[in-house]
């Protein structure tokens, strides 16, 4: 279903650092995917595809905070179509931060600036 909220990112100067807090706050489980310079971070039970058992449930996942990406927590919302949305986000006063790019071979993902000045995330499954 188009538009869910499907996943979370959280930027991090020290990621051993933060994986260490969310894991010790919140409980949370923390892999990192050193293929990808990233770590999937589980909130919720989830299959073997990543995806959440719980309805509604998500998780999400860190990275290194750098220049070359978003400095602020993102969150991220499934689309059909990544090009069409960001084309559709220029007509309504947002902008493309990062264009569609390759994730494994799972899908894509781009980030965009929405009318207000929020980095948020685009997800496109394979």
């Amino acid at each position: 279903m188009s538009g869910r909220v499907v996943h979370f990112e959280i930027p991090a100067d020290d990621t051993g650092r933060a994986s260490e807090f969310y894991r010790s706050v919140f409980g949370w489980n923390l892999s990192p995917m050193p293929e990808v310079d990233y770590i999937a971070v589980g909130t919720t039970p989830a299959d073997e595809q990543g995806m959440p058992l719980e309805p509604g449930a998500i998780n999400g996942g860190m990275f290194k905070r750098s220049d070359n990406a978003p400095r602020s927590p993102v969150i991220t919302i499934d689309v059909d179509d990544i090009d069409g949305t960001l084309e559709k986000i220029g007509t309504q006063g947002g902008s493309t931060v990062v264009p569609r790019q390759p994730v494994m071979d799972m899908g894509y993902f781009a980030y965009f600036q929405d009318s207000e000045g929020n980095v948020m995330g685009l997800w496109q499954s394979a």
